[in-house]
């Protein structure tokens, strides 16, 4: 895209996308996505107005936040758990199952299902659980483990298996009344196409570090809306990454909640820019700067 104009975002997306034979993975796709929202931020430099404006005007007054907490034993994740909500944190999350076999029996079960318990009596019904099995589980298992979580109301159960076969998915989805959330690692909205048809999720998570950038990110969410599928995008990483995001959730209305890395625990990433957009209880307001609303130091 050397000698092409910046402000013409979509034009210089498909150049990347579409110029070469093959098809992009991980790594072309996390390039394209970088590029995409550097265009963006220039975009919007260029206008004067931040990025949401240009995706169509917010349509709503803040961004609601999630960030993880963890632990050893039942008593330690409780405690990070409810650190979090002193804070000011109205959800969070955690991956609750261990790294475990085809099949397993009610020990792993119960060891899991305690943890969750202790969480659930610390925080209390006014904040959100949000369970992360990061794909470690088969269909199987991811069943046997979802019905041990259904009494503690978790907002959503995160890739219950790995996302390659939709089909075997949407076998947990129909089983468990928990709303299955999915599409950290898959990308643009082809890779998203058949989680929605075989009804998989109904919650995606699309990366707007590499699934194509704000500009597929959105167009996913929009996709998504025809399914009555939420967006909750991925992102454990600075606050150039949370930037991005941020800027989609407020454009796309079909927008859940954001994942975020609390900041106290990476000072250094926070470093990288000079003024990291503010969570202000468990929120992020809208940014006022133009394009991304932040400037890396």
């Amino acid at each position: 895209i050397i000698g092409e104009d910046p402000c013409r975002v979509e034009h210089c997306w498909q150049i990347l996308y579409r110029s070469g034979f093959w098809r992009l993975g991980v790594i072309g796709l996390s390039a394209l996505s970088g590029i995409d929202q550097a265009l963006w931020d220039i975009k919007g430099k260029e206008a004067g107005k931040p990025i949401y404006d240009l995706l169509g005007g917010r349509v709503r007054d803040k961004v609601r936040m999630y960030t993880h907490f963890g632990g050893d034993t039942p008593e330690a994740i409780a405690a990070d758990a409810l650190s979090k909500k002193e804070k000011g944190w109205t959800a969070v999350k955690t991956v609750p199952v261990p790294l475990t076999r085809m099949l397993d029996g009610p020990q792993v079960l119960k060891a899991a299902e305690a943890g969750l318990r202790a969480t659930r009596e610390a925080l209390g019904d006014d904040t959100d659980i949000l369970l992360d099995l990061h794909g470690r589980l088969t269909p199987q298992m991811a069943i046997q483990y979802g019905k041990c979580f259904e009494d503690y109301h978790p907002l959503f159960l995160e890739e219950p298996a790995q996302a390659e076969n939709p089909r075997a998915m949407a076998r947990i989805a129909r089983a468990l009344t928990t709303p299955i959330a999915t599409g950290e690692r898959l990308f643009t909205r082809w890779g998203f196409r058949e989680i929605l048809e075989e009804e998989a999720a109904s919650l995606l998570q699309p990366d707007t570090c590499h699934a194509g950038g704000i500009s597929e990110v959105r167009r996913i969410a929009a996709m998504a809306e025809v399914y009555y599928a939420g967006l909750a995008p991925h992102n454990p990483y600075g606050p150039v990454s949370t930037a991005a995001c941020v800027h989609v959730d407020f454009a796309a209305p079909n927008f859940v909640i954001q994942e975020m890395v609390d900041p106290d625990t990476a000072p250094a990433a926070m470093d990288l820019v000079k003024d990291p957009l503010p969570v202000v209880d468990g929120h992020i307001l809208p940014p006022e700067g133009p394009g991304l609303g932040l400037e890396v130091d």
